[in-house]
């Protein structure tokens, strides 16, 4: 985690990936204490400090407006490329992508991101695709925030089987019915975006 992550990237994908038989699932943050998230009325207590993933099987960085500071930020990359170098998994959500890639983790890597950092990602080396959830070798990458529980969901069935990943959908009755058929650039009226684009231009000031 960083100042001003999205708390969805982080906590959705953790409530299928604890559930996993055996896990132990740990937010790090800068150093341990609390780190706020993009709202800033909330804040997750971190365990421990970004080193501390080195020889984790799974790494995953959240996604948030806090990003954006940390790309140039040599601590973090050499972090992220240390953990990398041993996990079995290395995954994102949302513009935690862009930390992999300006980590230089996905240098030529399809990857997926938040819709409106597509362009940035693929500034930043990486191939910008638009999909949900994307698989390249042992790294996982998801789309804008509620992607990333749909990216733990296949990340569980690879490490525990189709069965396991089914009965943790269950358990948290993940049965997305929502009430707008707005959730992606390709469905949203131009109006709409345009909306979210003005309010993430405000938040990333």
């Amino acid at each position: 985690m960083f100042d001003r992550f999205t708390a969805l990237d982080a906590v959705g994908p953790y409530e299928v990936l604890s559930r996993l038989p055996g896990a132990t699932v740990r937010f790090l943050g800068p150093a341990p204490g609390p780190v706020r998230t993009d709202t800033r009325m909330l804040t997750v207590e971190a365990q421990g400090a970004w080193e501390d993933a080195s020889g984790a099987d799974v790494i995953l960085v959240p996604g948030g407006f806090g990003t954006r500071a940390l790309l140039e930020d040599q601590r973090i990359c050499r972090a992220l490329r240390a953990a990398h170098e041993r996990s079995r998994w290395t995954t994102s959500v949302c513009t935690g992508s862009l930390l992999l890639a300006a980590a230089g983790i996905l240098d030529g890597v399809d990857a997926a991101t938040h819709w409106a950092a597509r362009d940035l990602l693929g500034s930043l080396g990486a191939r910008a695709v638009a999909e949900r959830v994307v698989e390249r070798g042992k790294i996982l990458t998801a789309a804008g925030v509620s992607a990333g529980i749909d990216m733990a969901l296949l990340l569980a069935s690879r490490i525990a089987g189709d069965e396991a990943a089914q009965a943790i959908q269950l358990s948290i009755e993940y049965d997305p019915d929502p009430p707008f058929n707005t959730g992606s650039l390709a469905k949203a009226p131009s109006h709409i975006v345009d909306r979210v684009r003005r309010a993430e231009a405000a938040q990333s000031a």
